[in-house]
C-alpha cells in the first residue's frame, strides 16, 4: 500500500503574512515523521477567485480551468492539515471560499489543524473550521497545534521557531491522522 498524501493547506494569502513560515515549520515535521508523502498547498499561490462555478459542488460538473486544477490537487489528498491564522474568532475568507468550491473531493478524509494568533492562539477559527470540515465529510482529529502570540516564535529573516509544546502537539497530531487516514482508507475506496 503506497503513503498516504498528507496536503499542509496554507490558509493565508495576505502580504506578510506568517503563515507559510508556519506551513513551512509543520512540513519538515511531517516529513521528518515518515507516515505521509507530504504536499504543501499554498492558497496564496492557488488563488481561486471568489466561488463562480454555475453549478452545486455536489453535482461535480465544473466549468472552469482553476476549478478542475484544485479538484485534482484536492483529490490527490488523503489527509488535510490547515494552517490557519484567526480572523475576527474565525477562519480566513480565503480557506472558506476554497472549501466551499469542493465537495466529494474532501470527504471521507482526515482533517487536522495548526492555527496561530493572539491570545488564544486561533483556538476560535479552529472552532469554526470543525463545523465546516464535519459537513463536508471530513473527519477532524481532537489533536491540534494552537500557537498564541505567534511573533514571538518568528525571527529576524521570517523563520518560524516554536517551542516544545507546539512540536509535541505536531507529534501527536501527526500520528492521530496517520491512525484515522488509515481507518477511513476502505471508506475512501467505496466512494
Amino acid at each position: 500500500m503506497d503513503q498516504p498524501v498528507l496536503q499542509i493547506i496554507v490558509a493565508s494569502n495576505r502580504p506578510g503574512r506568517s503563515g507559510r513560515a508556519v506551513a513551512d515549520w509543520f512540513r519538515e515535521r511531517a516529513e521528518a515523521s515518515g507516515l505521509f508523502q507530504v504536499e504543501l498547498v499554498d492558497l496564496a499561490e492557488v488563488n481561486l477567485p471568489f466561488m463562480d462555478e454555475p453549478h452545486h459542488p455536489r453535482l461535480r460538473q465544473y466549468v472552469n480551468a482553476h476549478t478542475k486544477e484544485w479538484s485534482a490537487t484536492v483529490e490527490r489528498g488523503d489527509a488535510y492539515v490547515f494552517v490557519t491564522p484567526e480572523y475576527n474568532h474565525s477562519f480566513t475568507a480565503v480557506l472558506k471560499n476554497a472549501l466551499d468550491y469542493l465537495h466529494h473531493e474532501w470527504r471521507h478524509k482526515a482533517a487536522g489543524f495548526v492555527s496561530y494568533g493572539g491570545v488564544s492562539g486561533g483556538t476560535r477559527a479552529v472552532n469554526g473550521l470543525r463545523q465546516v470540515v464535519s459537513t463536508l465529510r471530513m473527519i477532524p482529529v481532537l489533536e491540534a497545534v494552537h500557537i498564541p502570540f505567534l511573533a514571538q516564535y518568528m525571527t529576524e529573516d521570517g523563520a518560524f521557531r516554536p517551542g516544545e509544546v507546539s512540536e509535541a502537539a505536531a507529534a501527536d497530531m501527526l500520528a492521530e491522522l496517520a491512525k484515522l487516514t488509515g481507518a477511513l482508507r476502505p471508506m475512501r475506496l467505496a466512494s
